[in-house]
């Protein structure tokens, strides 16, 4: 498994590692129940703190991209319906908490496609 960090980047190691490993899973390129490196082993190979590695491994698993099972290591999830539901449920939090706050329906889209295009920059 490649991964690369640019340390000229302005965005964190951690979030390079999460990013590329998370976009490779979606992809398929690292294909479901794919056995990743061990935090200690890529963060050696990387030239990074191990709790960098681990920073990305425990995000990755908060959105559902990979499952960690003790000394079993960590593996490449089956995203797709992760993904969905973590999403959906995300969602009926945000729909919950915008009709508490009396938003409409457009301004409470409005704040998530801000939020959205800030997240893609």
């Amino acid at each position: 498994m490649h991964v690369a960090i640019d340390h000229q980047s302005p965005v964190p190691p951690y979030e390079q590692v999460r990013s590329q490993i998370a976009a490779r899973a979606r992809t398929g390129e690292l294909p479901v129940g794919l056995k990743l490196p061990t935090v200690r082993a890529l963060a050696e190979q990387l030239g990074l703190a191990a709790n960098t590695v681990a920073r990305a491994y425990r995000e990755l698993e908060a959105d559902g991209v990979v499952e960690t099972r003790g000394r079993a290591g960590t593996t490449v999830a089956p995203t797709g319906d992760t993904s969905h539901r973590l999403a959906a449920t995300a969602a009926a939090e945000y729909a919950a908490r915008a009709v508490r706050l009396g938003l409409t329906r457009d301004e409470a889209l409005a704040a998530v496609a801000t939020a959205l295009d800030a997240a893609h920059r």
